[in-house]
């Protein structure tokens, strides 16, 4: 049994929590929010009263939104001056690679080790500790928290030695997943148009052309109009996209693709669709 924190209880660190008290392990952990956390603690997880008695774990996963609340909770909070030395924090936030390396250089010098692991997968993936895991960081820092997460996930992808390269794999991850979103939106628009069933059409690319979780989840969820409940909202899905366009910006490399979809993200959350999920940027397309 090992000691480890978990920060951060929303849609994907509450399962994540659960499977590592269900590993045995001591878990402690932090939300800013009641519920989720008093969940956990009567499942056997040991509630923190703040995030600086959350960081007096050895390791301490974190699962927070975006930039700004990793940023407010660990970087600018002053927390990692009272963080004992030899601490790793594990971020699976996905977060830009500014914010990777402004968060590792912070922790480095209070001696704080910084690892990040954003991870691939939605809720249910989640819940069977099958997700993938993209690490990045110093190499005897990964090796020391790979049990974790070998826990939580099906496989641990190593990208290199500094946090940022993980968090621009994640980012692009999802910057393609957008694209084919939007792809498969206009394919089922044109087929709906010519009076062919769009389940069928998903159907049968899936199983032929486009196999694999992306175009059969997404396609189904389109073809059927089925965006509640949301597995990743369009809130979300735009701060991936800007992302990914900021990143694209920093190496002068365009994205004609990420241009369109800016459009497309913003007239969806104009429209009322930031808390669906994302897939319903498809219903931007006429149909």
């Amino acid at each position: 049994m090992s000691g480890i924190a978990v920060i951060g209880l929303g849609a994907m660190g509450k399962p994540i929590a659960r499977n590592l008290l269900k590993a045995g392990h001591d878990v402690v952990v932090w939300n800013r929010s009641d519920e989720p956390a008093d969940e956990l603690a009567a499942a056997g997880a040991r509630r923190a009263a703040s995030v600086p008695e959350a960081m007096r774990s050895p390791v301490v996963f974190s699962m927070l939104s975006d930039d700004r609340a990793v940023a407010e909770t660990f970087i600018d909070s002053g927390v990692l001056a009272r963080t004992p030395g030899g601490t790793v924090h594990v971020n699976l936030a996905t977060v830009s690679t500014d914010l990777a390396r402004r968060a590792g250089a912070v922790h480095a010098e209070h001696g704080v080790g910084y690892v990040a692991a954003p991870v691939f997968g939605r809720v249910p993936v989640a819940e069977a500790g099958a997700l993938n895991v993209l690490a990045a960081g110093e190499p005897a820092l990964l090796d020391r928290v790979q049990p974790f997460l070998d826990v939580i996930g099906s496989r641990t992808w190593r990208l290199g030695d500094r946090p940022e390269q993980a968090n621009i794999v994640k980012i692009l991850g999802n910057y393609l997943i957008a694209c084919a979103i939007q792809s498969l939106g206009e394919a089922v628009s044109v087929a709906e148009g010519a009076g062919v069933d769009s389940g069928q059409l998903v159907e049968l690319l899936t199983s032929t052309l486009f196999p694999g979780p992306v175009y059969t989840g997404y396609g189904s969820m389109i073809a059927e109009r089925r965006y509640q409940p949301a597995g990743f909202t369009t809130d979300l899905g735009r701060k991936d996209l800007h992302l990914a366009l900021d990143a694209a910006t920093g190496q002068d490399i365009p994205l004609p693709i990420g241009e369109l979809l800016r459009t497309v993200f913003d007239e969806a959350i104009a429209d009322g669709r930031g808390t669906d999920d994302w897939a319903v940027i498809a219903e931007q397309q006429p149909r």
